[in-house]
């Protein structure tokens, strides 16, 4: 059973992201306030949830929090700025959008740009341990995932109604067939380097 959050404050913001490693599409993070009696027994990190229910968290969450935002930062700025930074902006444009403000910022991960002097931790896996990191995940997920579904209309070669912009044989076969779209993270390495082999 995860916990409810890290300290006793009534206002712990659990942040997370979604998109980090993907070919394509924005990268979305999500920061989630939670009651102090909160419970649910099948929130739990969003790659442990199955994508009806991760849908169904959805509206659960976004009915019972405090306070909750999300943040989208799309593919240029990621290649301006690099995926680390983009993160976190991700991160601070979710904390951003709280009616609540947070007192103190709980962080899935292992690093996070300090936001507006708010005490902060952060805690690798922390999506499988505390249940409002695990709300943020599911918004990020379920946020990025509805983005990629209309950018799959649009670009219907690559799969990303299925892949959400991960790199996946399907999408790369569509990137070496069609070439990259205005989607696309062309900082990151999109097809994989040819080795050349010396006999």
């Amino acid at each position: 059973m995860l916990e409810i959050k890290h300290t006793d404050s009534d206002f712990e913001a659990g942040c997370d992201e979604a998109g980090r490693g993907c070919l394509a599409g924005p990268v979305v993070a999500a920061a989630v306030i939670l009651p102090n009696d909160y419970t649910n027994k099948i929130l739990n990190d969003s790659k442990q949830v199955s994508e009806k229910k991760r849908d169904l968290l959805r509206i659960e969450i976004e009915k019972e929090a405090i306070s909750f935002g999300v943040g989208i930062l799309d593919n240029k700025v990621i290649d301006k700025e690099n995926i680390s930074r983009s993160s976190f902006l991700a991160m601070h444009a979710a904390l951003d959008q709280l009616k609540t403000k947070a007192e103190f910022i709980l962080v899935d991960g292992n690093r996070f740009i300090p936001y507006h002097k708010i005490p902060h931790k952060c805690m690798v896996k922390g999506d499988a341990l505390f249940l409002n990191i695990a709300a943020a995940s599911i918004l990020a997920k379920t946020y990025r995932d509805q983005i990629m579904f209309k950018l799959h209309e649009e670009f219907p070669h690559y799969g990303w109604s299925k892949n959400k912009g991960y790199p996946t044989k399907l999408h790369r076969d569509g990137i070496r067939k069609y070439g990259p779209t205005k989607y696309h993270r062309m900082s990151f390495t999109l097809l994989p380097k040819q080795i050349d082999i010396i006999f």
